[in-house]
């Protein structure tokens, strides 16, 4: 039996999830315009759609897989399995308005208009706080709308928040924190349930394996104490003694983000010749 994984033709998420399945061992070719690959190491077939469709293509078991945004996810609302988050396309579902409006928190959005290609989420998150608005379905240029007199404000995606600064926008209040996940088809056949589990077991070594670094350095033994507890790693660090008395050499992993904290004090603490390097793959 055949797997097939919905992956993004387009957008924010077509390389870096074309990449991710690349690095967890897939082999394949893609040109700009395929439709469907055939993966040559194993019994999968990579179908390249729309980001937005995923959600329903997997829900109906046309594909067992599929790597699209949580907002999408969210905004579908079908039952799907959100198996693994992938740690890229990160951005934000905000509420927005014109720099001049007096709205500064979520209550005072009662009673708007908000233009928004998010509608289901919009209506579930101010429903839940209590807050009555009218949704203005839009697709598109969303942040154009209050120049136009379309809505009193509007919900959409924000990265660094550029767009919404040119088109005189300023954001109240975040109503979704989204990635790119890797979601199942929750009824996914048994004959099927294998193949996937190992998807999703190579495609999260590497997932994790880009979140971290594995750091090797000497130092004093005496120091081994010290630098335990800033590098724990995942169970403890690796200690092996070198050939100059009273000297090891420390190996562990740290999170990427932690290493502008990590590496001044692991220097302090009086290790030295700390190489800090990649990791393909990582299964905690």
């Amino acid at each position: 039996m055949t797997l097939r994984i919905a992956v993004p033709n387009k957008g924010r998420l077509d390389e870096p999830a074309t990449e991710v399945l690349r690095q967890s061992g897939m082999r394949f070719e893609r040109t700009p315009r395929t439709l469907s690959v055939p993966v040559s190491n194993l019994d999968i077939e990579l179908l390249f759609v729309r980001t937005e469709d995923i959600p329903e293509l997997v829900s109906d078991g046309i594909v067992g897989l599929g790597i699209t945004g949580l907002d999408l996810i969210e905004e579908a609302g079908l039952p799907l399995e959100t198996v693994l988050p992938l740690g890229f396309g990160h951005c934000s579902l905000a509420a927005a308005v014109p720099l001049g409006s007096e709205i500064g928190a979520v209550e005072d959005f009662t009673g708007c208009r908000i233009a928004t290609s998010h509608p289901q989420t919009t209506n579930r998150f101010f429903a839940g706080k209590g807050v009555e608005i009218t949704t203005v379905p839009l697709r598109g240029s969303v942040e154009v709308a209050p120049r136009l007199d379309v809505a009193d404000a509007v919900v959409d995606l924000v990265s660094s928040g550029s767009t919404l600064r040119v088109n005189g926008l300023r954001q109240v209040v975040t109503i979704l924190e989204s990635q790119a996940y890797l979601i199942r088809d929750p009824k996914l056949s048994d004959g099927l349930l294998p193949l996937a589990n190992q998807v999703r077991t190579m495609v999260a070594a590497v997932a994790t394996a880009r979140s971290n670094r594995y750091l090797m350095m000497n130092a004093p033994e005496a120091a081994v104490e010290t630098i335990s507890r800033l590098i724990p790693g995942l169970a403890a660090p690796t200690v092996v003694p070198l050939a100059g008395a009273g000297m090891v050499a420390v190996h562990s992993v740290v999170a990427a983000d932690d290493l502008w904290r990590v590496l001044p004090a692991l220097e302090q603490a009086g290790a030295g010749g700390i190489l800090v390097l990649p990791i393909e793959a990582l299964i905690p």
